[in-house]
């Protein structure tokens, strides 16, 4: 690694901590990967569901975001009680983070259709920067990069998420503690407390097209307010097929195929309208689920979130 390079990567590392370091990922499909966000939704969708999501951000742009998560819920016997375990891996150039949390959720019902979960997420989060770079003879003895790499803390997430088979309103804050990385004291480099609120409705349009709106608004310390719409429309109770759109930042497409009652796959390209777009072909995400109901399951139709 030639000095240039390792000083821009100084400098860009840098800023990303000076700015308080790093932010939960972000999904297009974030409607069926909300156990990531909110441990409320645990054991919601009365069903032992596994959940496995890509995401290739901004293709094309070196170093750009690359993000896979995996996660499994299910309710327990008495379906008040459910427990949730996600795993998220996130990378962006040299750096690298590893979420490992798990997700315990109590719910109250709130009418004949409706209920009221509370939800309660605690973990690790690793910050480590990558063995290729940590290797270069220029870096391998630096203290600083040594002294930033490889931390494992705890932290833990709050959430609350209401529901019927028609609609959904949730709240969390999947982290609550901000924690230093850095044992240097010439800036503190911490990990973002967000917050989230999501919401969605199921419309019948006909017997057999339903159409699905929702939405995501994430709130970030030190970042401006995030806005996400999607609008689905269900066909035949099989494919979805929909829009998506990040405020200010990117619009989307999005494709999804239940494939068997077990197996649904689901696809998203995403083009950013920022002004990283003329160096990018694109963002894909790409989405595999495995559910198995049960039989004293209150719900025989597919669920719609």
């Amino acid at each position: 690694m030639n000095y240039s390079k390792k000083t821009t990567l100084f400098a860009f590392v840098f800023c990303v901590f000076h700015a308080f370091s790093q932010q939960l990922p972000q999904f297009t499909q974030y409607m069926y990967n909300t156990i990531s966000i909110n441990p409320a939704y645990a054991g919601s969708r009365e069903a032992l569901s596994v959940v496995a999501l890509h995401r290739s951000q901004w293709n094309g742009f070196n170093g750009g975001p690359k993000t896979t998560t995996v996660s499994i819920n299910s309710p327990l016997r008495n379906d008040k009680i459910g427990l949730g375990l996600s795993f998220i891996n996130d990378q962006l150039g040299f750096e690298r983070f590893s979420y490992l949390y798990g997700d315990f959720s109590y719910t109250i019902r709130t009418g004949v259709n409706s209920q009221l979960a509370f939800g309660l997420k605690a973990g690790f989060t690793q910050y480590r920067l990558d063995d290729e770079f940590l290797g270069d003879p220029t870096v391998i003895n630096d203290p600083f990069f040594n002294d930033i790499s490889n931390h494992w803390t705890p932290n833990m997430g709050l959430g609350i998420y209401w529901h019927s088979e028609r609609w959904y309103v949730g709240a969390s804050s999947p982290r609550i503690f901000t924690t230093d990385y850095n044992k240097q004291e010439e800036f503190e480099a911490s990990e973002r407390v967000g917050y989230y609120l999501t919401a969605g409705y199921v419309l019948p349009l006909t017997e057999n097209i339903k159409f699905k709106p929702s939405f995501l608004i994430k709130a970030t310390s030190g970042s401006p307010l995030a806005y996400d719409f999607t609008g689905n429309f269900l066909f035949y109770e099989k494919m979805w097929l929909g829009l998506a759109y990040r405020l200010d930042d990117a619009a989307a497409v999005l494709i999804d195929f239940q494939i068997t009652p077990q197996w649904r796959i689901g696809y998203t390209y995403e083009q950013p309208i920022s002004d990283i777009r003329p160096y990018t072909s694109g963002t894909h995400e790409v989405l595999l689920m495995f559910e198995l109901k049960f039989k004293n399951s209150k719900y025989k139709s597919p669920r719609y979130f």
